[in-house]
């Protein structure tokens, strides 16, 4: 298994360095060269099996040999054991023809935790491996930056430095980072938005010299790594209920990409999906394209659904490369445009390409709370504001006749409905509790550093006090 950057002037890699190079040296994104597939009768046999079997056996052809086989199970099952629920990604039926996947139930109650648990454990195993260190850099939006810091706390072989917007993020998900305290935890408050967050990290990893002088890996889902496991909870749900002999389609709520890119992922491997449904909040550039054919950035909102607070989606840049039938000077092409112009147009042969698999809604804040309050009176059930995006995109499709009847539909829930209790307080009347291991969260201690949106700010914060920097500081920051 080899693995190409879509902008095609990075030097192809095997899974180690994928995984450890994060974004390529080109600024693309790694993709597999080809994608691994599964016969009928191989997807037949993951049915029943425990999560962390079929997750093994789902990823291991993207290891190319990289990892013994027995070796990356023990991973794959060290990761998942930290979860409070036996399924891991249980499956909770709504209706007559609509689920939800829950994806809520690790360690920071969001789906990112499915990936970066075990990010962390391979992280360990190849750089002991290759007696290595790297400096972590990532930016979050909301859960990728918790998930990240639980899954890289305390690893002797990585600092790991997270930006989040100052002021943008829930309290829960900003104490869930803040709060940990390990000596090579570092969080960063950008005063700025998600999109500037997320390119001053680019910037970083773009800066060759400052790059290798402090071996920068990626966390967020610019690392291949982050999308392999993400397939695996679709290929179960898919078999789950009934592939490869009957199809199902998946609704997504979808802020930068890489959780409905792994949908299409599993798609690509096998998997009889027959529709993608994307769902955004009043940030909606992905819905704008899927319905227009254009991308064009715009202000970032602020929403109930902050996770999803995103105008630039780095993911749709492995998409795009696809609908380019892998042509990279095409992609380069329009990633120029987008970043000199903010805009740029597919030809209507991709479009129709494009929305022949997705389809895209969009729930403004009065949406997301309708559907929290219906969830909740109709099934007893409560759901989180992005949640709740993805199911009012689920009904939306379900009512045009985008997924037909027939078809098995399943929405994605992303978080646990504790981390936005205000939002959902105010839609069900229900103050949701966040579990026993958490409930003294509000009285832990904070540290960030406040930074403004400056690349240069950033890097002498990184250098100062990463461990491949110029010192050996200890943490610092202030309290918040």
């Amino acid at each position: 298994m080899r693995y190409i950057s879509t902008r095609g002037a990075a030097p192809v890699l095997g899974f180690e360095e994928t995984l450890l190079a994060g974004l390529a040296r080109d600024g693309g994104l790694y993709v597999p060269e080809s994608w691994p597939t599964f016969s009928a009768d191989e997807l037949r046999a993951l049915a029943g099996l425990p999560y962390p079997e079929l997750a093994a056996r789902v990823m291991l052809p993207f290891l190319g040999g990289a990892l013994e086989p027995d070796a990356f199970s023990a991973l794959v099952a060290d990761a998942y054991a930290s979860f409070d629920h036996a399924a891991v990604t249980p499956l909770v039926q709504l209706d007559s023809g609509l689920w939800l996947l829950e994806l809520f139930h690790g360690p920071t109650l969001a789906f990112k935790d499915v990936a970066l648990q075990l990010l962390g454990r391979l992280f360990d195993h190849v750089l002991t491996k290759q007696n290595r260190r790297v400096t972590v850099v990532g930016a979050t939006s909301g859960d990728t930056g918790s998930a990240a810091i639980e899954a890289c706390r305390d690893r002797e072989r990585l600092d790991i430095f997270m930006l989040h917007p100052k002021g943008r993020t829930s309290p829960i998900q900003r104490r869930q980072m803040t709060s940990v305290l390990a000596p090579n935890v570092f969080n960063i408050a950008i005063e700025g938005t998600f999109d500037d967050c997320q390119d001053i990290v680019k910037a970083m990893f773009n800066d060759i010299e400052f790059r290798d002088k402090l071996q920068l890996s990626a966390v967020n889902s610019i690392n291949w790594a982050r999308i392999m496991a993400q397939i695996v909870y679709y290929v179960g749900a898919a078999v789950a209920l009934g592939a490869p002999d009957r199809a199902v389609a998946f609704s997504v709520p979808t802020g930068n990409f890489g959780n409905v890119y792994a949908a299409y992922g599993a798609r690509a491997m096998g998997v009889p999906i027959e529709r993608l449904v994307v769902g955004s909040n009043s940030n909606d550039i992905l819905t704008r394209f899927f319905n227009t054919g254009t991308m064009t950035a715009s202000g970032v909102s602020p929403t109930l659904s902050p996770s999803m607070d995103i105008q630039i989606s780095s993911n749709f840049e492995r998409l795009l490369f696809d609908l380019h039938q892998r042509d990279s000077g095409a992609l380069v092409d329009a990633m120029g445009r987008f970043r000199a112009q903010g805009s740029f147009s597919v030809a209507p042969s991709e479009l129709e390409t494009a929305r022949a698999l997705f389809a895209a809604y969009r729930a403004d804040d009065d949406d997301t709370r309708a559907a929290i309050t219906r969830v909740w009176r109709e099934s007893g059930k409560i759901i989180d504001p992005h949640t709740a995006v993805g199911v009012h995109a689920a009904w939306a499709a379900r009512a045009e006749g985008v997924v037909p009847n027939h078809v098995p539909l399943v929405a994605l829930a992303c978080a646990h409905a504790a981390k936005f209790p205000d939002a959902v307080t105010m839609a069900t009347g229900v103050h949701p509790a966040l579990p026993s291991r958490l409930a003294d969260l509000e009285q832990r201690p904070e540290r960030a550093e406040v930074l403004p949106a400056n690349l240069a700010a950033v890097q002498a914060f990184v250098s100062r006090h990463a461990r491949l920097g110029c010192g050996q500081s200890p943490p610092q920051g202030r309290p918040l």
